[in-house]
């Protein structure tokens, strides 16, 4: 694995957890809708992640998620 995929996969993984905090404070303070929205780019940054693991990268979600169900959930890596 090359230095710069690597660096990536953190920095996707640091914005993930940023988004997933962002998601805790939404809903402690009852913005619900604002705490689904920063929920689904936690997971949708934490998949890009692992994706470019596998040299796969897209800005598209529709391709994001394929390719994670493709090569993860559909082998069985993730439930």
């Amino acid at each position: 694995m090359s230095l710069d995929v690597k660096t990536l996969c953190k920095y996707r993984l640091a914005r993930a957890k940023e988004d997933l905090l962002a998601a805790e404070n939404n809903h402690r303070a009852g913005f619900y809708k604002a705490a689904i929205n920063r929920s689904y780019y936690a997971i949708f940054h934490s998949i890009r992640a692992v994706n470019i693991l596998n040299d796969f990268d897209a800005s598209k979600h529709s391709s994001v998620i394929a390719h994670f169900n493709q090569f993860y959930v559909h082998t069985g890596e993730f439930d």
